[in-house]
């Protein structure tokens, strides 16, 4: 708080820019110039217990103040727009959607980087991935409860790989991993970002089932890696996933039980996710979001000198 009210402020009055903009929502909550913030999401409204006590008492005091007070919101899907309408009594010609997008850093793997990560780390048996941060709205309890049904119910010898640091309240996903009957065919694993690529590309489909997400990069980069996406039929996700990914109920591990049934059992269904995923990701482009961001730069700077 001291930082953005005191220290950004005084910094702003000796530099004197045209306009302020903020990637991140946050800003001086009493600025005097135009100002841009980009809002990814409003989930401490919809899963308060799911965040830090303290966090979510600044997120409440001050998103309402921040969203306001900016001369343009620039969402990041259309989803997201429509919950700050809803919950901040904002107009929607304020709000401009711009999509966030891949950032090409992951690739399809070939058969033989397949096989040489699969030996390095599930000993050469295929599996699932997840990829993302541990905490309470990445949904990872239902994942691992679904997988434990899909074990059981196929005795499959595919593997369940979770791939990210452990972020906050993660007492229940350690009790729900320690409590599996397939805890040895679980792995939960931080990566360096350069390993990332190979580990999701020799996946045989990438699970993201989050109770809420603003966006969902991870959906796109599953496209990117060529594999196989199951996504959640909540919040934002479908927006993005569109017809290239498995859709479940975030709150049913029986839903997401059957879709990696799915994924083992119906090749074509694969494959035709695949091609949809290599289409959809036409529609997520940096330059596109890019041009449109400069297009909201030049608004609001000229709304600057036209008041």
């Amino acid at each position: 708080g001291y930082w953005l009210e005191v220290l950004l402020k005084n910094k702003l009055r000796k530099i004197k820019p045209d306009i302020f903009v903020t990637g991140d929502t946050y800003m001086p909550s009493k600025l005097d110039i135009p100002s841009i913030i980009v809002s990814h999401d409003l989930a401490f409204i919809h899963y308060p217990k799911m965040q830090n006590y303290f966090d979510n008492k600044f997120y409440n005091y001050f998103f309402p103040i921040y969203h306001k007070k900016a001369t343009k919101i620039v969402a990041v899907s259309e989803f997201t727009k429509q919950d700050i309408v809803d919950k901040y009594n904002i107009t929607k010609d304020k709000i401009e959607v711009i999509h966030n997008a891949a950032n090409n850093h992951f690739y399809p793997v070939s058969s033989e980087q397949k096989l040489e990560t699969r030996t390095n780390l599930t000993n050469g048996k295929p599996y699932f991935s997840y990829l993302g941060s541990i905490h309470p709205r990445k949904n990872l309890v239902n994942l691992i409860k679904g997988f434990d049904i899909f074990k059981k119910k196929t005795g499959s010898e595919i593997f369940l790989a979770i791939i990210g640091r452990p972020a906050w309240k993660t007492e229940e996903f350690y009790i729900t991993l320690d409590n599996s009957p397939y805890k040895s065919d679980i792995i939960t694993q931080q990566v360096k970002r350069e390993d990332l690529p190979k580990i999701i590309g020799s996946s045989e489909a990438l699970f993201y089932v989050s109770f809420f997400e603003g966006f969902g990069i991870p959906i796109l980069e599953g496209f990117e890696a060529n594999v196989p996406v199951v996504t959640s039929n909540s919040s934002s996700m479908p927006e993005v996933a569109g017809d290239a990914a498995i859709l479940v109920d975030p709150h049913s591990p029986e839903e997401i039980a059957a879709a990696m049934e799915k994924i083992i059992n119906d090749k074509n269904l694969t494959k035709s996710l695949v091609e949809k995923g290599k289409e959809r990701l036409k529609i997520f482009n940096w330059d596109t979001s890019a041009d449109k961001m400069y297009q909201v730069f030049q608004e609001v700077y000229s709304s600057k000198y036209n008041n």
